[in-house]
């Protein structure tokens, strides 16, 4: 399964790259200092251009002077991305299993939809926040990650027309396939 339905909401898996997504908003898996990295965070500020550094900068100064906190989220322009606006999300990094990397990924997700629904953005589009260079086990991420977004789609069914989780490889896609049946089973 690929695709499914939650209430008037449609859960699609793509593999690609999540800098070419046209919907409303994209969300970075950035880190907490909001000034770009690698993995998904430097591509969407490479592809995003320098509008999207400015606003995260001006963030810092305004409002997160020690950095955006695991698990919060806010949005930023899109820049130069297909989309209207870029929502980061800090999620937290693999230390085990034995700390909150659960609860804080899941709040990750659930902070990301709720800026999201704020603003009015009705279609979004996800990475596999933590699973780069945050370790996080990929399988494990999925089915955080797939009953979050169930969970918040159950709550609130006429937020969102279309999720997107955007899965970078074949094997990335296979395991939020895999969590998707799971969760919709």
């Amino acid at each position: 399964m690929l695709e499914t339905r939650i209430g008037n909401t449609t859960v699609r898996l793509v593999q690609g790259d999540i800098t070419a997504q046209e919907v409303d908003a994209v969300v970075n898996a950035a880190n907490s200092s909001l000034l770009g990295g690698g993995g998904v965070d430097g591509a969407i500020h490479r592809k995003g251009g320098p509008e999207i550094l400015a606003a995260c900068k001006a963030l810092r100064s305004e409002e997160y002077p020690d950095g955006l906190p695991t698990g919060d989220a806010v949005a930023t322009t899109a820049g130069d991305l297909p989309a209207s606006a870029v929502i980061h999300t800090v999620g937290p990094r693999w230390r085990g299993g034995g700390g909150e990397e659960e609860g804080l990924l899941a709040r990750a997700y659930r902070s990301s939809l709720e800026v999201a629904r704020e603003e009015g953005h009705r279609t979004v589009a996800f990475p596999s926040i933590s699973t780069g260079a945050y370790g996080y086990p990929i399988q494990r991420a999925a089915a955080t990650a797939v009953a979050t977004v169930m969970d918040v789609l159950h709550e609130a069914p006429d937020a969102f027309d279309e999720f997107r989780f955007v899965l970078f490889t074949e094997d990335d896609l296979e395991s939020y396939r895999e969590a998707l049946e799971r969760q919709a089973g």
